[in-house]
């Protein structure tokens, strides 16, 4: 007798969640806690920010969890401030104190640095960061005192600029780069190369592939949304500790980014309905038209108001290979 499948608990919501992270909250802790709020069947987010930094956490639900790498390969701009003076184990606030300086940099000397960092760099990544060494992560060993080489990679920074100088102290900085770069270590090279050390003191990532600042929400206010939704309960049910559960989410669902907003840079074939039935089916469509392509990579295809298909344009048509929510 075949065995039936475990029904999914939670709603099937799709879509994008571009949350503005708190600092202190995880990236895990952050995915965990809008799954529950928007009682998700599946949820996970587009690139790791350290609990210490604030800003851009993209975070897909349902069928956009199949765009997620469109996301992660994308560029990230992250603004940052860098205290001279000082380097830490950790390159940011969070670890002890190995160096000291008494110079400080002026804003001339740190321009006229500048162009070393832009273009394809080489760099080595903070020894606390998530780059698994021997299947651990660097910062487990690290925090378990061991001694972790990390191997120097090449990484692409499109630009970096001087944005603020609060005061004597501290630059701040505004970064635009590709995958696996780590700012700390832009600060920490940076205060090397200065001769007067340096360190991150606050991080906030402003943009992630194609979201834009503008796109992010704050955890606060996705929580009031939530509360606009809760059933009413009588008095003594709120005596007796009774939680209310949300029971509207069309409040919460209004901060959702369609699953195609991931894929902004590939080329899009509009489908008719018949056509999206085909490819909801897995099979490929002719794309007619003068303008149609004869040949494209990556290619995605909506139809039905929706995100239907990821796949590659051969010969004039359409050839799905990843289909998003089958037959519709």
């Amino acid at each position: 007798m075949a065995r039936r499948g475990k029904k999914p608990k939670g709603r099937p919501v799709n879509g994008w969640m571009v949350l503005d992270k708190p600092k202190g909250m995880g990236s895990t802790d952050a995915v965990s806690k809008l799954k529950w709020l928007y009682f998700a069947q599946k949820a996970g987010h587009a690139g790791t920010l350290d609990p210490l930094a604030s800003g851009m956490l993209p975070i897909a639900f349902g069928d956009a969890t199949k765009t997620v790498p469109f996301i992660m390969d994308g560029r990230k701009v992250y603004r940052f401030a860098v205290r001279w003076g000082a380097e830490t184990t950790t390159d940011d606030t969070e670890g002890p104190v190995t160096k000291t300086s008494e110079l400080r940099p002026n804003r001339a000397a740190i321009e006229a640095i500048l162009p070393n960092y832009v273009g394809e760099i080489t760099q080595v990544p903070p020894a606390f960061s998530a780059i698994k060494i021997g299947g651990e992560r660097a910062y487990d060993l690290a925090r378990d005192g061991e001694v972790v080489e990390m191997a120097p990679r090449t990484v692409e920074v499109v630009r970096l600029d001087i944005v603020e100088e609060p005061d004597g102290e501290t630059t701040v900085f505004e970064a635009e780069c590709g995958k696996g770069t780590y700012v700390r270590a832009i600060a920490r090279d940076l205060g090397r190369d200065l001769g007067c050390f340096g360190h991150v003191v606050d991080l906030r990532r402003i943009s992630v592939g194609a979201f834009a600042e503008d796109d992010m929400v704050p955890l606060d206010e996705l929580l009031e949304a939530a509360e606009e939704g809760r059933e009413t309960l009588d008095a003594e049910a709120v005596e007796a500790g009774v939680k209310a559960r949300v029971v509207d989410f069309k409040p919460l669902d209004e901060y959702l980014v369609p699953a195609e907003t991931a894929l902004a840079d590939l080329y899009e074939v509009m489908l008719s309905d018949e056509q999206a039935s085909r490819v909801l089916s897995g099979n490929p469509v002719i794309l007619r038209g003068r303008d149609a392509p004869v040949f494209c990579e990556e290619a995605f295809a909506t139809g039905h108001g929706r995100l239907i298909a990821l796949g590659a344009i051969e010969e004039g048509s359409f050839k799905p290979k990843r289909v998003f929510g089958g037959r519709g």
